[in-house]
Formats: structure tokens, sequence, C-alpha cells
């Protein structure tokens, strides 16, 4: 049952389908505000708690606003927040990464030993910290995510290339005379990137899942601006008599990180990467 379970997540298919959806989702974020039927902040008290309908096509919250409209704009901060969070990330480990690996020496000794200082703490606890001490915001959550996440990428970056450098072509670069810089840049980084912006799609459910988190929490996305985890934190107070305010935010999230972590594992398996380095 393993070997078939492997080939399923490693098909073709399974990356174009979890491709499509996630593409999907992010075309929504741009359409958002053509596509949400109501205003997602307005807040009319006597449509409150209102069922599904022709106009609210999935009913309205405890302040009278439209579910669908709110779930519309809040994907675009879900995802636009994690986007914007892994490309910075991303940038500022490649760098670092890079440096340490090819240079060695007292700079990557350095650049390690921090990075492992901040992977010494759990993400999500390490992030709750930042966040509380520099107050809840969009801003502030981006930056405590940065924190973190540039360390994960600048240690599997820095392993790569330690395992490239000694490569013969990487050594004919360097009798040729071509500088670091050079080689770095025509030689290694484009040898490193291709694995990293694979196990980046493991890591971006991961980011989803902490902005929610942080969110639900009251840490976050501040209301009224609309946003799954805040969603989630809004609606708690009625679970029992109407639970689908929670459930609608959560079913979103649930789908957008599954399918970010299926594209991930589908991709390391197709391509042979491994998260750890």
């Amino acid at each position: 049952m393993i070997k078939p379970m492997k080939n399923l997540l490693s098909g073709r298919k399974t990356i174009i389908a979890c491709s499509c959806f996630l593409l999907l989702c992010f075309l929504i974020t741009i359409l958002a505000p053509w596509l949400a039927p109501h205003d997602p902040i307005k807040v009319n008290l006597a449509l409150k708690l209102q069922p599904p309908s022709s106009d609210y096509l999935l009913g309205t919250d405890h302040l009278g606003r439209d579910l669908l409209s709110r779930l519309l704009y809040g994907a675009r901060i879900s995802l636009g927040l994690v986007f914007l969070v892994f490309i910075i990330s991303l940038t500022i480990g490649l760098i670092v990464g890079t440096v340490a690996g090819y240079t060695g020496g007292w700079i990557d000794t350095f650049l390690m030993r921090f990075s492992e200082g901040v992977m010494a703490f759990p993400n999500l606890v390490l992030v709750l910290g930042i966040v509380a001490m520099l107050g809840p915001g969009i801003m502030q959550i981006v930056f405590a995510l940065l924190l973190v996440q540039w360390v994960t990428y600048a240690r599997m970056f820095r392993g790569l290339v330690v395992s490239l450098r000694e490569r013969q072509y990487i050594t004919a670069a360097m009798i040729s005379g071509s500088s670091p810089w050079t080689i770095m840049r025509q030689h290694i980084i484009p040898n490193v990137l291709p694995p990293i912006v694979v196990i980046g799609t493991l890591e971006i459910g991961w980011a989803i899942m902490d902005i929610s988190a942080l969110s639900f929490l009251g840490l976050g996305i501040q209301p009224p601006t609309p946003e799954w985890g805040a969603m989630i934190h809004e609606g708690k107070s009625y679970i029992r008599s109407h639970p689908e305010l929670m459930m609608y935010p959560g079913f979103f999230i649930l789908l957008v990180v599954i399918n970010f972590n299926l594209l991930g594992e589908a991709l390391s398996h197709k391509f042979g990467v491994t998260k750890r380095f």
C-alpha cells in the first residue's frame, strides 16, 4: 500500500490539480473586489445571523456582514501575506545561505550559530513572543514571520551550496578566474533554487497556519479587516447556535493548506528532493 500512495503523491495529476486550485485561490485574491457581492466590513445589525439566501449566499455573521464577501477578502490577507513572507524570506535565505556555504570560515560559523539559536525556539512560540512585544498588526506579523522563516531557507541553501562547492565545474570556474559573485550567480544559485522552491511550498502551509493562529488569538489581523483566522475568532462565541461562522473559514484554511502540502510532497517525490540537508 505504501508504494501506490507514493506514486499517487508524486503523480503528474496531483501536481496539476493542486496547482490549478492554488492558482484559482490567488486569482480570487486579485478579483475579490469584483467577485464579492457586498461590502465585507459594512455592518447591518438588522440582518445579523441570516441563513443563506439569494442575496447572501452563505448568510451573514453576528454583525450582519456578508460571509461570502468576507471569505473572499480574507483570502487576500491570508494568501497575500504568506506570499509576501515567502518571497522576502526566500531572498534573505538565498543570500545568507549562499554566502555562508561558499565562503566558509568564521562567516559560515557565525551565521549558522545565529540561525541555530533562532531555530532552538518553536516557530509559533517565537512568532507569538515577537508579536506580543511589537503589538498586533499586519506589519508586525510579516516582520515576526520573516525573522523565523529566513533561517530555515538559509540553512537549506547553505547545505546545498556546500555540496556543490566541491564540484568540478565550480573548480574549473575558479581556475578560469571567475569572481566569487559570478560563480554564485551563474553556477550555484541556479542549481540550489529549484529544490528550495519545492520545499517552500511545504513551508507556506505552515505559514498560513501561523497567521491564522495569531489572528485567532487576537494578536494578528484586527477587526474589522476580514481574515480567515480572525473570522474563526469572531465566530467562536456562536459555535453552538451558528457553527458555520467558524466552519466556513476553517474549511478554506484546510483546503489551502492541504493543497500546498500535497503539491510540495508531489514535487519533492518527483524531483527527489529531501527536506533534510
